[in-house]
């Protein structure tokens, strides 16, 4: 959820069963970081992601995650530039696995199932993982429209249209995309399941639903 990337140029890019990597890459231009540099990342985001675990996003700070990484503050500071930048950093971190699922994991989710199949695959995945990080996506929202320019949302955006479009929906998948994406928000999910006291099976139930209305026919 780093800064601007270029997305697919045809749906059929998301389709190609290889994971793309619109997060944490570098800049256009930049040098990719040497093995060394690489090594001293991961291992600080994989601190940054146990007191994460162990303690919430309220006390990740850039002096316990140089603490737990054992290097000096200002490593962590060189690497990740501020707070705002290792939470993203971390989102990244995470996000890959997300994924590497829905574009060359095992169908449904993956390729190798008909688009609909995909689709209600999709939804239920989407919303367990942001479930599982909302805390850490929420403490990373600073600008209200920044997600939508965000690289791992593009790429979903990219994603779900295509599989919209091979299902056969209506005129504007890219549309009806951004409205099935936003039923998985971070923040409605959560106010739903916490203080709507709908259950994620529900959730899920209600994604089937839009899916059904929006590749069935008359679509």
């Amino acid at each position: 959820m780093t800064g601007p990337a270029t997305p697919p140029s045809t749906p059929s890019s998301a389709a190609s069963g290889t994971p793309v990597d619109f997060t944490s890459g570098p800049p256009d231009g930049a040098p990719q970081l040497r093995a060394d540099a690489a090594r001293n990342r991961s291992r600080l985001l994989d601190a940054a992601s146990q007191l994460l675990t162990e303690q919430g996003p309220e006390r990740l700070t850039m002096d316990a995650v140089a603490c737990a990484a054992g290097v000096g503050k200002g490593t962590v500071f060189r690497r990740f530039g501020d707070r705002s930048g290792l939470l993203l950093a971390l989102l990244d971190h995470r996000e890959h696995e997300f994924q590497g699922a829905f574009l060359g994991g095992p169908a449904p989710l993956g390729p190798g199932a008909p688009a609909v199949d995909r689709l209600h695959a999709f939804g239920p995945a989407l919303i367990r993982h942001e479930s599982d990080h909302h805390e850490l996506i929420l403490a990373s929202r600073k600008d209200p429209l920044r997600p939508y320019a965000a690289p791992p949302y593009r790429l979903r955006h990219t994603h779900v249209a295509m599989l919209l479009r091979e299902a056969g929906s209506g005129p504007d998948p890219e549309y009806l995309a951004h409205t099935l994406l936003g039923a998985t928000d971070t923040a409605l999910v959560h106010h739903l399941t916490k203080a709507g006291g709908r259950t994620f099976e529900q959730l899920e139930a209600n994604w089937h639903d839009l899916v059904s209305r929006f590749t069935g026919p008359g679509a």
